[in-house]
């Protein structure tokens, strides 16, 4: 376990599996949203390595390495800013953890910064969920300095601007939901988001080519998920009538103008913003109407396990 040798960082770290504090969460900086939890600046080395193969075990190689990238860009910031509002520091990160880790139990655990808030919750001991997901990314585009041309995020913009381009006229009326992009994405950080209006354009409604474009636009985001969390999501959502999910942009189409995209299916939820700092600064999450902090599947395995 994380934190064994420190009796102050471990209740620190600790809370309770249903208690309020396991659904509060924020990707704003740590200046303007009190986090609990043990950041890692107050880590010894040995609790930082445990800290980051818990994080590793989570993730994807590739998320990890985008999770590391998102907090290296504090370091862009600071240089940027000069410290002259936030600290902008990589180590200002935090972990929680929800019940009592066991092999066969429920409980949950909580990576979470500025631009970072991931949500991981095991039930039964064996199947492990991401949701809530945030990331950002600030800015979007390195472009000065030792990390000039870094684009973090960059997938995520990329994979949603091939597929809006892949429209023809028609489809593009639809997806197309307004002339400027909101300033951020729209569920913020609510704690239960709420299906939107059945706008854009329909999985059913695209040819091959563009629907191959919205699921490989989809698994941008679940790449990011650890193999068995990517799976168990995908093979849900693909159950649960695909062709009812729906792509929607607002903004502009063309690359450095503010932009916004969302897909919606019966069950999950992706939002992206890049609209603040000159059309430089990410945001993006998964979300879950019924799935948010594992409460799905926590509800349907004690559903079938009463006594546990």
């Amino acid at each position: 376990m994380l934190f064994r040798s420190d009796e102050d960082q471990a209740a620190a770290a600790t809370f309770e599996l249903e208690g309020e504090e396991r659904t509060r969460f924020h990707f704003i900086p740590i200046e303007m949203f009190e986090r609990r939890g043990v950041m890692i600046a107050d880590m010894s080395p040995v609790q930082r390595d445990r800290a980051h193969a818990l994080l590793e075990a989570g993730l994807s190689q590739r998320g990890h390495m985008t999770t590391m990238q998102i907090m290296e860009l504090e370091d862009v910031l600071l240089a940027l800013e000069g410290g002259r509002r936030f600290a902008r520091d990589r180590d200002e990160y935090l972990f929680s953890i929800f019940g009592s880790p066991s092999p066969d139990g429920d409980w949950a655990w909580r990576f979470e910064g500025h631009h970072v808030s991931l949500h991981f919750t095991i039930v039964g001991g064996e199947i492990a969920v991401m949701t809530p997901a945030f990331l950002g990314a600030n800015p979007a585009e390195v472009r000065d300095g030792p990390q000039a041309g870094r684009r973090v995020l960059g997938d995520r913009e990329d994979a949603g601007r091939a597929l809006v381009r892949a429209l023809d006229a028609s489809q593009r009326a639809v997806a197309i939901l307004e002339v400027d992009a909101p300033r951020d994405i729209l569920t913020g950080a609510d704690v239960d988001v709420q299906r939107f209006d059945a706008e854009g354009v329909a999985a059913a409604a695209l040819r091959p080519e563009q629907r191959r474009l919205l699921f490989d636009l989809i698994d941008v985001y679940l790449s990011l998920m650890a193999d068995d969390m990517a799976e168990h999501r995908r093979s849900r959502l693909l159950a649960d009538d695909p062709d009812a999910i729906r792509f929607a942009w607002a903004g502009s189409i063309e690359p450095g103008e503010p932009h916004y995209y969302r897909v919606q299916g019966p069950t999950f939820l992706i939002e992206y913003d890049n609209t603040q700092n000159g059309a430089n600064h990410i945001h993006s999450v998964w979300r879950e109407f019924e799935g948010d902090f594992g409460r799905d599947l926590l509800r349907e395995h004690r559903t079938r396990h009463p006594h546990d």
